[in-house]
């Protein structure tokens, strides 16, 4: 074995400023931020009472006055890693990617789910296959990319989930039904519907961050019944869908806004048109390069043949984001689409910092119409009006509400609604939702009336003043025309999260924990229903095994808090001490005794006490690149500690590095070899034999001769592969049956599966596991059974017991 060793001593490592992941105000006495805490809950109280939200003027007064205070209510401590979305996107991606520049993750997946679909029928016939039932929860909701409201059926909606396929409401978006079947739902990027009832789905979610892009889609779906069957209607390269639109008056004549392969140049993007109901299809409107797609398109209804699309010049490889480029613009058909014009009239030019651009017009008025740009970056450009049909704009000059609402990730939202009733009231999506009555001459936005990342508005035209929302938090609906001043009712029964990870008590099963994609991290006890007992995008979260009132959580970039009481109240980690952090940063116990934790940055950090307090007990253990485009590549992802020897821990790096130290940090040996050059996503001990480990990688074998599970029974010296008949799939967990340590579990982006052989072959676990990505799994030994919890990325958490 080719070793490296390093020893750790405290005059060869360079201290790092320590990280404390908490919220701090700066510049603010605790009597000041007190004093101006009460008046803004006053002020607050009186807008309440009047059923308004904080105007533009009054937000715009109240942050001067905590300007001139030094007790401004968002003054927290900067986080480190790139912000928003992007850097769940950065995750994702880079892990499925690395090493390469660049992959076809639609066709790779594709693949991966027919051998997981062939692996489940192979199952023996007397092979007993206990099934999946779903956890939830049912009450939080999780991300919806589109909505799509039946003419046909009162009361009826469709939501488009991010990564959970398609879901049918019928009693005005309370609760919610799978229409589209568990076995293998999609990513969703668009949905839209006839005058009478036949539903389109586009697949694969043209919004780059979150991790959904990841998961590509597979063109464009019809269903004739309501979302009971559906049949692959043309399009199957695209891999996003942008948008869907519907010619008023001739159902058959669709246009899809192709956003195509996000990691791959050329293929099946740009603007596509049916003229027989999904059939076939002809690309209408090309991008200018092979890097642009078609994102949004909009249908004149008075006059169908003029047509409104907005091209995206969008593009990415590890560590590099280009979201804009000369390919952007909006453009106009006058026959159809047939030929195309692309606007100016004091809309942007081509330009190489041209990001996402969305339009739409005015239904009772379809020569009123609106357009906003973001940069290449995500920052807001602009936002435009027309009033004869897109010959020349007007550049709205308000827009200090809208450059905030984008952040610095333009590119997440993309869209403008406009009531079908009101020219002059329109919508527009950001991380809170903007409303103008006015045509953008003023502007307002909510507050706390509904969640976070805005992305769907429908209206229902069947109700008078019914409008449905979908966010990052789910479906809500509005009675008062989606005023922002009147009340929203959020679906009471919306199961389809994205989980990072589970954690089970061991003294009681039905306590479970979890972090969630832009919900926290959620608890299933402490309420009648689940609840969130930390913000953020939830992480890493862990229940002590001997005292189930000890919690720990994270959000991203390793911000952790603890709990005593369950998740009653918080606290944060003692400092931490690391150059970057990854996006899901681990966190784990010593098996021997939880009030030891280790805590991975670049560097290994270590705790005595629960968390209170940190010391730095590694080098750098990943090759040094520190990342590009933000995102911090070069973090450890993975820590294990043996159980028969507590100074044995185990450490993997997303750049492909393989660690281990048998005297808890003194000297470390590199044990890469004999591992592929992947991103190592879980490393597990044999309880009763520290020389006995397992790894597991991220990525595709892409035609090479790679694996994804691999075993050692010396400590590294040396790997075996042990993937066995494993889909080719990114394997993102392996944990150790507690009752049986030699019957193995993986957690794929295709499923869980077990062998009990070494590796020699691997069968799905149970039966009716929906086929979304598998992110985490834990194993717990229960009434002498061991029960398996799966966090899905997607659908929320499934058990089985095996």
């Amino acid at each position: 074995m080719s070793a490296v060793m390093l020893v750790l001593a405290a005059t060869a490592v360079a201290a790092s400023t320590p990280h404390v992941p908490t919220d701090v105000t700066i510049g603010c006495t605790a009597e000041k931020a007190e004093a101006a805490e009460e008046a803004e809950e006053a002020r607050e109280a009186e807008r309440a009472a009047r059923g308004e939200p904080e105007s533009e003027e009054a937000e715009e007064a109240r942050e001067e006055r905590e300007a001139e205070e030094g007790c401004g209510g968002e003054e927290e401590e900067e986080e480190e890693g790139v912000e928003g979305p992007a850097g769940s996107d950065g995750w994702f991606a880079l892990q499925r990617v690395y090493p390469h520049t660049s992959l076809d993750l639609a066709t790779l997946d594709k693949s991966a789910r027919d051998q997981a679909v062939k692996l489940a029928s192979a199952r023996p016939p007397g092979l007993a296959a206990a099934a999946w039932t779903a956890l939830g929860p049912a009450n939080i909701g999780g991300r919806i990319t589109d909505l799509a409201v039946d003419p046909t059926h009162a009361n009826t909606l469709f939501a488009g989930a991010a990564t959970g396929g398609v879901w049918k409401s019928t009693d005005a978006g309370a609760t919610f039904s799978p229409a589209w079947s568990s076995a293998n739902p999609p990513a969703i990027g668009a949905l839209a519907m006839t005058s009478t009832g036949v539903l389109y789905a586009g697949t694969g979610e043209a919004n780059p961050g979150g991790g959904s892009v990841t998961f590509a889609g597979n063109g464009v779906y019809r269903s004739t019944d309501g979302g009971v069957t559906w049949t692959q209607s043309g399009l199957a390269g695209s891999a996003r869908i942008g948008r869907l639109a519907i010619d008023p008056t001739n159902a058959n004549r669709v246009f899809a806004a192709a956003t195509g392969n996000l990691f791959v140049p050329g293929g099946t993007r740009g603007l596509y048109r049916t003229t027989d109901g999904g059939t076939t299809w002809q690309l209408v409107l090309a991008g200018a390069n092979s890097t642009t797609g078609a994102v949004d398109v909009a249908i004149d209804p008075a006059n169908p043949n003029r047509v409104y699309a907005a091209m995206w010049d969008n593009s990415r490889q590890p560590g590099v984001r280009i979201y804009g480029g000369t390919g952007s613009g909006i453009y106009r058909s006058t026959d159809g689409g047939g030929t195309w014009t692309r606007l100016g009239g004091g809309l942007p030019a081509a330009s190489s910092n041209l990001g996402r651009m969305s339009v739409a017009l005015a239904p009772n008025t379809p020569t009123r119409l609106y357009a906003m740009a973001v940069d290449t970056s995500g920052d807001f450009t602009g936002f435009w009006t027309s009033a004869n049909g897109g010959d020349t704009w007007t550049a709205i000059t308000n827009t200090s509400y809208l450059s905030s609402s984008q952040s610095t990730y333009g590119w997440w939202f993309g869209r403008i609604w406009v009531d079908p009733a009101n020219a002059q009231h329109v919508f527009v999506p950001g991380v809170p939702m903007l409303e103008t009555l006015d045509a953008g001459a003023t502007w307002r936005r909510n507050s706390s009336t509904f969640h976070a990342d805005q992305h769907a508005i429908a209206w229902d035209p069947a109700s008078s003043g019914r409008v449905y929302l979908g966010n990052d938090g789910g479906v809500y609906r509005s009675q008062a025309n989606g005023s922002l001043t009147g009340a929203w009712t959020k679906g009471t029964y919306q199961p389809f999260n994205q989980f990072y990870s589970v954690a089970v008590s061991r003294q009681d099963i039905t306590r479970v924990l979890g972090g969630a994609q832009d919900n926290g991290s959620l608890r299933s006890w402490g309420s009648t229903a689940w609840n969130s007992i930390n913000g953020g995008d939830g992480t890493t979260n862990l229940i002590d095994p001997t005292n189930q009132n000890k919690v720990y959580t994270c959000s991203q970039y390793g911000a952790c808090s603890k709990s005593t009481t369950g998740g009653g109240s918080l606290s944060s980690f003692g400092s931490t001490t690391s150059d970057r952090r990854g996006w899901l940063t681990p966190v784990v116990f010593d098996p021997s005794n939880p009030a030891i934790m280790y805590y991975g940055g670049n560097r290994l950090n270590r705790s005595t006490n629960s968390a209170v307090s940190f010391t730095v007990i590694s080098p750098d253990l990943s090759r040094g690149v520190g990342g590009t485009d933000g995102y911090p590549f070069g973090t450890i992802t993975t820590v294990a500690v043996a159980k028969t020897s507590a100074a044995t821990i185990y450490v993997g790096t997303d750049d492909g590095r393989m660690w281990i130290t048998r005297n808890t940090g003194g000297s470390w040996t590199e044990i890469t070899t004999g591992l592929p050059n992947r991103w190592i996503t879980r490393v597990a001990v044999d309880p009763g034999n520290a020389d006995l480990a397992y790894v597991t990688v991220s990525g595709y074998r892409n035609g090479e001769a790679t694996a994804h599970v691999f075993r050692t029974a010396n400590g590294g010296s040396t790997w075996t592969d042990i993937s066995g008949n494993l889909p080719d799939a990114p394997v993102n967990v392996v944990v150790l049956d507690p009752l049986t340590p030699s019957k193995l579990y993986v957690g794929t982006d295709v499923g869980v599966f077990t062998t009990t052989n070494g590796g020699t072959t691997w069968t799905p676990v149970g039966t009716g596991l929906p086929s979304t990505p598998i992110i985490d799994v834990d194993a717990v030994a229960s009434g002498g059974a061991t029960v398996l919890t799966a966090a899905t990325f997607g659908l929320g958490m499934y058990r089985t017991t095996a």
